[in-house]
């Protein structure tokens, strides 16, 4: 009889069997998210009975879970993206959060029959959407990528003040006793507010120092398999030294950390093959982690309390949904004032109904203690936690199935069937050159001979031509994904432009006034890009450079334009 580790492994092993049943049931029927088929799953397992034996604890998710798919998720983030869209944000992911917390708690009291102060604890656990749900939902729809960027960026910062806002009510809810009242004084408001934010700017130091330190080690070393082991120490070791060594967000520490090395690092400390090995397995992880903590979460969810408290689920739900409304709409449309590039308010449905409750809220809900430090029984605890699951079920399943209808009928269109082959073909020439680049090297060291080397290039230089062919005739078919594809090859080139910039200015090359100005230029070239406009042309000059006036200035007949160069 199985006993100890071995015990542990069959549950695991388990939990992978019917996911992998569920995988190849999704695989055949399609056009059905996997995760939520694992969820659904789950909780045919719990409603039958059948346990795996693995307990879902705050612990597991926030410590073990959680850390993965947060970085992950930061990781392959665009920050070029994510900067441009900062404003709305973290507009909603700070202060629309706790404006939601307080105004689910003032509604809740009145409306659940709970104290203030637990009305309070509820909507601090249930308002963080969920960036595992969001993330793992919107890869699969193929959500368009300012979406997808606003959707998971708000899930991602908001856990971080969630945690905080949670932490300090729970507190709050020990001093006040069984009871749950207290009375907020001004100067109780004032330390929440400052605890909130310490905790916040100190989870983006401590996530920029240690992707820093990681990306230093990087820059240095040539061995994927290492800095694999490293991005997972930065992962892990992020949050954990942000949350229980400085008493920081170890939430925001990660999502920072993996911003970071996501892109600065994958952009000057990764080789080709780095890159594809760090990626890989990160995405092999957090599809492995996504795909336990579904099935756990349907399995942990007790059907029984649903039921029981099925009055105050039906309410918390409305609320939950009315009040993510309340919020998004006014904070967007006031930070659209400030915008050139306005988030539109298809797209602001789409951030109301695709803000998911999933892990985040469970793993918040899981921590609460059953008893007070007096001994007394934690005060509705067992209401809580019915409702905390109950919402999460049904964000999860209803607003998570109807996602991709409420894109269609929005008319916000997806990865279109000409952008997936374009992605298939470019995917491919990469590996096609990367091919050629390493039997270039095998032949250059010896190890293949002149004859073998021929024979690789001959048919993958065949290859690469057909490939050629077939992304400039679907390219010519569809000039949208022409034009997607120029924009975003220019923001590439500008970026590495900047960074050319930066360092004649470092080195001394070139004056700080000179720097700033080549910058300044780098910067109006990057916005007009932004907006959609391409400042390059085959044909003509599609953006005359200041350094042309001053050397024309001078009396440098090569500065000059030709007149069918200019675009005027």
């Amino acid at each position: 009889m199985a006993t100890g580790i071995e015990t542990e492994l069959l549950n695991l092993l388990s939990v992978f069997i019917l996911a992998a049943g569920v995988g190849i049931v999704v695989a055949k029927v399609g056009n059905f998210p996997y995760t939520i088929a694992l969820l659904l799953a789950g909780l045919a397992a719990s409603v039958l009975g059948v346990q795996f034996g693995i307990e879902l604890s705050h612990d597991i998710i926030l410590l073990v879970l959680l850390p993965p798919l947060l970085f992950e998720g930061a990781a392959t983030t665009d920050l070029e993206q994510f900067r441009r869209n900062l404003p709305s944000i973290l507009a909603l992911a700070v202060p629309g959060l706790v404006i939601s917390v307080l105004i689910l708690g003032v509604v809740g009291q009145a409306a659940f029959g709970f104290p203030l102060l637990i009305a309070l604890l509820f909507a601090s656990m249930i308002l963080p959407t969920d960036p595992v749900s969001v993330l793992a939902l919107f890869e699969e729809l193929g959500a368009p990528e300012r979406l997808a960027t606003l959707v998971e960026g708000e899930s991602l910062l908001n856990d971080g003040v969630g945690v905080v806002v949670f932490s300090a009510l729970l507190a709050l809810v020990n001093e006040a006793g069984q009871s749950g009242d207290i009375a907020f004084t001004t100067d109780l408001v004032v330390d929440v507010g400052l605890g909130i934010v310490v905790s916040s700017v100190g989870g983006t130091v401590v996530g920029l120092v240690a992707g820093y330190l990681v990306y230093r080690v990087m820059v240095n070393l040539d061995e994927h398999m290492t800095e694999i082991v490293l991005t997972a120490i930065l992962a892990y070791g992020s949050f954990l030294l942000a949350e229980h060594y400085v008493g920081v967000s170890g939430v925001i520490a990660t999502v920072v950390a993996g911003l970071f090395i996501g892109n600065k690092g994958a952009e000057y400390a990764m080789s080709p093959q780095t890159k594809i090995s760090i990626f890989n397995t990160w995405e092999t992880a957090a599809f492995i982690v996504n795909t336990f903590i579904f099935v756990a979460i349907g399995t942990a969810t007790p059907v029984h309390q649903l039921l029981e408290h099925g009055r105050l689920i039906l309410v918390a739900i409305v609320l939950v949904v009315v009040v993510r409304g309340v919020v998004v709409y006014p904070i967007t449309a006031l930070v659209n004032q400030f915008q050139s590039n306005p988030v539109s308010l298809d797209y602001q449905h789409v951030m109301v109904w695709g803000g998911l409750h999933g892990s985040i809220p469970i793993a918040l809900v899981l921590g609460l203690p059953s008893t007070l430090p007096s001994g007394a029984p934690f005060p509705f605890r067992e209401e809580l936690r019915a409702m905390v699951f109950g919402v999460a079920a049904f964000s999860l399943i209803a607003q998570g199935l109807s996602m991709g209808r409420l894109l269609n009928g929005l008319g916000i269109v997806t990865r279109s069937p000409a952008a997936e082959l374009y992605e298939l073909l470019v995917g491919r020439a990469r590996a096609v050159d990367s091919a050629l680049e390493a039997a270039e090297e095998l032949e250059a060291a010896g190890e293949v001979s002149t004859a073998t080397y021929e024979g690789f290039t001959t048919e993958y230089e065949r290859e690469k031509a057909d490939l050629n062919s077939a992304i400039r005739e679907l390219l010519d078919e569809h000039p949208e994904i022409r034009q997607q594809e120029v924009l975003a090859g220019e923001r590439q080139v500008l970026q590495r432009e900047k960074s050319a910039i930066m360092d004649a200015t470092r080195s001394g090359v070139i004056s700080d006034d000179v720097g700033n100005r080549l910058m300044e230029e780098v910067d109006l070239k990057l916005d007009r890009v932004h907006s959609g406009e391409t400042t390059v042309s085959e044909h003509e000059e599609g953006y005359e450079e200041f350094w042309r006036t001053r050397a024309a200035a001078f009396g440098i007949a090569a500065a000059a334009l030709d007149e069918d160069e200019t675009d005027e």
